[in-house]
């Protein structure tokens, strides 16, 4: 690993979205809408667990939406020319890294949003720092998992449909474990009974980046 390639990947990644700031509007805009239509739904006050379900939920579909144009960018050509230049374990990283920051940005405008539409009645009792951390773990690790689901639906030649296909299932054990998480710290239970949860949510990231890492070059060479 090279970090300084890793750092011009990631500068790369950040020059490419700013010309494509339709991008960022359009996932903003899936957010509020989104969060909208729930609001329109139930217009009512909802359990904590329902609360907490229905957010995930939202941020999910909205990390799905974000993520899947990761590998789409690229035309054969360009994909081509960077292999010349970076070593395809530093591009897979980079991307990580960019998805990662993308997602912690996504998931705290979200809650900001999905708060500001539905209440936020099911945090009174909260652990405001632990539910905090909860979301950016856990768009952190929606980044981590997509962004390898993304890459493998790419070289496939299928990005959209395939990723759908692959990512869901992949991607539920994480979201059942920062779904708990939340819920608990939602119910201000004290971190220390919470920490093993949060341990397995960073274990979960560290794997799938590993995975990414390690799996990259040979999907990278075909």
């Amino acid at each position: 690993m090279n970090p300084r390639e890793v750092a011009h990947l990631f500068q790369l990644e950040v020059a490419l979205d700013l010309r494509q700031r339709a991008a960022w509007g359009g996932m903003l805009l899936y957010v509020v809408s989104a969060v909208y239509v729930a609001y329109l739904a139930v217009r009512g006050t909802l359990g904590t667990a329902t609360w907490n379900a229905l957010f995930w939920i939202i941020l999910l579909f909205a990390a799905f939406n974000a993520l899947a144009r990761s590998f789409q960018r690229e035309d054969g050509g360009r994909q081509l020319y960077l292999y010349t230049l970076a070593h395809p374990r530093n591009v897979v990283l980079a991307r990580a890294l960019y998805n990662a920051a993308t997602m912690v940005v996504l998931s705290l405008l979200s809650l900001l949003c999905y708060v500001l539409f539905m209440g936020s009645g099911a945090m009174a009792k909260a652990d405001l720092a632990q539910f905090v951390l909860a979301v950016v773990l856990g768009g952190i690790g929606f980044a981590a998992v997509l962004t390898l689901i993304a890459a493998i639906a790419a070289r496939a030649g299928n990005g959209i449909g395939l990723m759908a296909i692959l990512g869901f299932p992949i991607v539920l054990p994480m979201l059942l474990l920062v779904m708990r998480t939340s819920k608990l710290a939602l119910d201000g239970v004290a971190f220390s009974v919470n920490a093993t949860y949060f341990g397995g949510i960073v274990l979960l990231d560290v794997i799938t980046v590993t995975l990414a890492w390690l799996l990259f070059p040979y999907l990278w060479r075909d």
